[in-house]
């Protein structure tokens, strides 16, 4: 174990660097192969309603192990439970050279999803173990901005590589750059825990996660993050359906199209680096309120009387997840210091609840697209929106007073 670090340089960052090498491969593994979904799904001879549905499956593996991951770091350390979780991630994306139907398909995407269990769990918990407190918040912002390069590049690279290769070759690809990750955590990944130092037995783990859930404020803090995330998650799942199939748009079209989306997180989170030390910690939350809401409607807007809606319905998905940006870092940091059980137990129910709401979520999105089309994804983003808006309006100003921020005016501002 070492002292956690204060200010960021070159040095201390390279096992973050390292770690969201991994988190991009994970990634990647979703928004590069989302291109390709519609060559899976002729290939496998069904029909173009299986396209959200390798989303769903990948996010549903992201929610099945945490609840070990994290609790098994606390007790044997971060680092090599995430070293082999990285190993079976690698692999389990090799395994798709020998898939032969859309049901072996869709099983290793759960597989593949289980990736997703080592890197909030595992991976991100240690980076707050590392760092103080708002050095954890940018370089949790920065990573961030590294990882979106994985949705950003991620459709045109998968656009790109099925029109010369076949589709599993995205799969060796990603398998690639895990290994690349593999060697990068190995040689700078610190241990943040004390081996040993938990003693409470992996079988009696669930009291742990019971008090978790009773506990109504990390329950609410928590469940933010899903909630923020999930219209551009919903955007991710059926964007090649928008504006591919309903509006007629080439897959490389497509691709350019999540250029400023993505380039719109960046940003956001460029603007919490440069903030963190300036405003009061959770200020860029109530401020990030409003071009959340307002993009989403605006998208809404475009849907419901634009003759071309594509415009409209990307500038509002860029303004939105310029707010997200600006919010995520400090919802996960306030989430993860809502709870005093041990981190790692507290990070993977983050994670569960994080998965859970997404696989829900995405659902949800798909089933309001089938009930009313892209007019139904648009009423369906504006109303997690809201939904955010309202829960973090308990969850942050009470995160911000335990810091002796000040709240009331921000709050009444975003009111």
């Amino acid at each position: 174990m070492q002292s956690r670090h204060a200010v960021l340089s070159p040095a201390n960052l390279l096992f973050p660097l390292a770690l969201v090498l991994f988190e991009f491969s994970v990634y990647i593994a979703n928004d590069m192969v989302q291109p390709a979904m519609l060559m899976v799904t002729r290939e496998f001879l069904v029909d173009a309603s299986w396209v959200p549905a390798a989303m769903t499956a990948f996010l549903i593996g992201g929610a099945l192990l945490p609840w070990l991951t994290g609790p098994l770091s606390d007790r044997i350390g971060r680092r090599p439970v995430l070293l082999g979780g990285v190993v079976y991630f690698t692999l389990a994306c090799l395994a798709t050279w020998w898939v032969n139907s859309i049901e072996s398909f869709m099983l290793l995407r759960v597989l593949q999803g289980v990736g997703l269990c080592f890197i909030n769990a595992v991976g991100y918990a240690a980076v707050q173990e590392a760092f103080e407190e708002k050095a954890a918040v940018k370089v949790t912002a920065l990573m961030a901005n590294v990882a979106l390069i994985a949705p950003l590049v991620g459709p045109l690279a998968g656009a790109a590589l099925v029109e010369v290769a076949p589709w599993r070759s995205c799969f060796v690809v990603i398998a690639a750059l895990s290994g690349l990750s593999l060697v990068g955590l190995w040689w700078k990944m610190p241990e943040t825990v004390q081996a040993g130092a938990d003693k409470t037995p992996l079988l009696r783990m669930g009291g742990a996660y019971l008090a978790l859930l009773r506990d109504s404020r990390f329950v609410q803090s928590a469940l933010c993050i899903p909630l923020l995330a999930l219209p551009l998650m919903g955007w991710i799942a059926l964007s090649p359906v928008l504006l591919v199939k309903d509006l007629g748009m080439s897959t490389m079209a497509y691709g350019l199209m999540q250029l400023p989306v993505f380039g719109g997180l960046i940003a956001g989170n460029l603007a919490l680096v440069f903030l963190a030390d300036r405003w009061p910690l959770g200020r860029s939350v109530f401020v990030g309120m409003l071009p959340i809401v307002g993009g989403l409607s605006l998208m809404l807007a475009g849907v419901l009387f634009a003759e071309e809606p594509v415009w409209l319905m990307v500038a509002g998905m860029s303004l939105m997840t310029f707010g997200e940006g600006m919010s995520f870092g400090v919802l996960y940091r306030f989430a993860l210091m809502a709870s005093d059980i041990a981190k790692g137990t507290v990070s993977a129910g983050m994670s569960m609840l994080s998965m859970a709401g997404y696989a829900v979520g995405i659902e949800a999105f798909r089933l309001a697209y089938v009930a009313g089309g892209m007019a139904g994804f648009a009423v369906a983003s504006v109303c997690t929106a809201l939904l955010f808006v309202v829960l973090a309006r308990r969850t942050v100003p009470q995160a911000m007073a335990e810091r002796a921020e000040p709240v009331g005016e921000l709050a009444a501002q975003s009111a």
